[in-house]
């Protein structure tokens, strides 16, 4: 596998709970980092870069008293930054990861050298979110350690190629870390994953649906309850192309054969308290917070565990698939 040092020998399993908008915390991001997954969430879910700062600071604390406690080494966490000329925090959060050096930083719509060399500076890790090879390659200028393929079916913003081809574009001309995102929801899937030519999975459906997800009880009915063909992928909600779960949308008051035309991607919008326009009548909902987003993966979602048990599952899963395929 192709890891960066810093990660060699940290991983119980080759693993990112990805950053989600509004659902992923420090309690998730802890609970993954000690049982050996890499955790993370993103920066714009502290509403100011003063509240980053705390839960960055809680993060390290907790998992240096784990540590201590047990003799175990967690695995890294990181904080994703959306780098977009919409985002007015980019450059006050980046100092702050600096300032704590945070082990891993995931950044989305915008591969920059300055943030890369910044995070670079202290012996952190950036990996960047593409879903082409033309992004890719902008990334590797950039300096990136790693490239998240974004495939179609992945929950949040999603790219519409399927990963046999985009990991294949990526590893012709990258010989760093891949990381693959996607509809795995599964250990035999983080297996095939690697099969392909990823050196780790992104797995963020699954990890809502779990105990310490602290987000809306409704919501993880429908992960659990849902198939692939209860998502739609459509730029209608956020102004990217993104998967939603359709109820969450109907529930909302939209028509999902009538969508409303998207103004273009703003993330201060989406922070902020603008409601979702159709072309008939105002709604009152928002992406991400009242329209859910999810993967195609939530075919294989049946439950709602711990982390912990999660986690044991995928590696008793990743295991025996690993087995399997050497015999």
């Amino acid at each position: 596998m192709a890891l960066p040092k810093s990660f060699e020998g940290k991983l119980s399993l080759p693993v990112i709970s990805a950053p989600m908008f509004l659902a992923s915390t420090p309690a998730m991001v802890i609970a993954n980092c000690i049982n050996g997954v890499i955790g993370t969430f993103p920066a714009a879910n502290q509403r100011t870069t003063e509240g980053l700062e705390q839960w960055i600071i809680e993060i390290k604390q907790e998992i240096a008293e784990f540590e201590q406690s047990t003799g175990k080494q967690a695995a890294p966490f990181g904080v994703n930054l959306i780098v977009h000329k919409s985002n007015p925090r980019v450059y006050e959060d980046l100092k702050v990861l600096v300032k704590h050096q945070v082990p891993l930083l995931v950044t989305s719509l915008g591969a920059v050298s300055d943030v890369v060399e910044a995070i670079h500076s202290y012996g952190g890790v950036v990996f960047h979110d593409v879903v082409n090879a033309r992004h890719g390659k902008k990334a590797m200028q950039a300096g990136v350690d790693g490239l998240i393929a974004v495939s179609t079916g992945a929950g949040g913003h999603a790219g519409d190629l399927h990963p046999f081809a985009l990991i294949q574009e990526l590893r012709s001309f990258f010989d760093k870390t891949i990381i693959l995102s996607g509809c795995i929801s599964t250990g035999a899937e983080v297996a095939a994953a690697q099969c392909l030519g990823a050196d780790l999975a992104y797995m963020g459906t699954r990890f809502l649906a779990t105990k310490e997800c602290q987000v809306n009880e409704r919501y993880k009915e429908l992960l659990v309850n849902s198939t692939a063909n209860d998502i739609i992928y459509t730029n209608a909600i956020s102004g990217i192309p993104a998967n939603f779960i359709k109820q969450s949308v109907t529930d909302a008051g939209l028509d999902l054969n009538n969508l409303p035309t998207p103004d273009g991607f703003d993330i201060g919008a989406e922070m902020g308290d603008e409601e979702t326009h159709s072309d008939s009548a105002t709604v009152v909902a928002k992406p991400w917070k009242d329209i859910w987003s999810a993967g195609q993966g939530v075919s294989a979602i049946n439950d709602v565990p711990t982390i912990s048990e999660l986690i044991k599952q995928l590696d008793k899963e990743y295991k025996e698939t690993k087995t399997r395929m050497l015999n």
